[in-house]
């Protein structure tokens, strides 16, 4: 049996990401063994400490509420845009996963997981190293390694190949689901709400 590769490229603070979980979780139980998944980070915003500016602020909010009423059961915390300070700067949050996965490959999601569930559900903020730190260490990785790990070149650099590789890919925009298949790589349309579309296009 051929072994294909299943690509979902993502950004671990993207909002549209955050509301696709649910869906995504039931297309991952649904394939077949020979589908192996690969995680890839597309980069959504570098690294800045601007502090965002209204509109986007708004902008933002305005999505959070738009997910919420196209992805029913999505839930989002506001008090995020009092009680934080937010920036436009995905990268930390990219580079949080690439450390954790540096550790151990099973806490690649983990990470992932509580990044969007720190962010999206207790309204803390991601761009912040001393909130990825506290998650590394709430999830058990070597806090001194993460530390070492979170800003370093290497991190940096492996978090440039995974952006090059989204566009290699064709990605449009998070999250984007991308089958190679006989060297030959195919969007996969998505439903936000529906995995069976969603696997019938894997599927045949």
């Amino acid at each position: 049996m051929n072994s294909y590769t299943l690509y979902y490229v993502y950004d671990p603070m993207c909002s549209w990401c955050w509301g696709f979980n649910k869906t995504w979780n039931k297309v991952k139980k649904s394939l077949p063994k020979n589908i192996n998944i690969q995680y890839v980070l597309g980069g959504l915003a570098p690294d800045s400490d601007e502090i965002m500016s209204d509109k986007m602020r708004e902008y933002i909010q305005y999505n959070w509420q738009k997910i919420e009423k196209n992805i029913p059961g999505t839930i989002f915390n506001y008090d995020f845009w009092t009680n934080c300070t937010p920036v436009r700067s995905t990268y930390p949050a990219c580079r949080a996963v690439i450390a954790a996965k540096n550790q151990n490959d099973q806490l690649e999601i983990s990470m992932i997981n509580a990044i969007q569930e720190a962010y999206y559900l207790y309204a803390k903020n991601p761009s912040k190293d001393t909130t990825l730190i506290n998650i590394a260490k709430a999830i058990g990785l070597n806090v001194t390694q993460f530390k070492k790990d979170l800003n370093s070149k290497t991190t940096q650099q492996q978090l440039d190949n995974n952006i090059n590789l989204s566009k290699s890919l064709g990605a449009k925009g998070f999250p984007s689901i991308i089958l190679e298949k006989d060297s030959v790589a195919k969007l996969i349309k998505i439903d936000y709400n529906n995995s069976d579309f969603i696997l019938k296009q894997i599927l045949t």
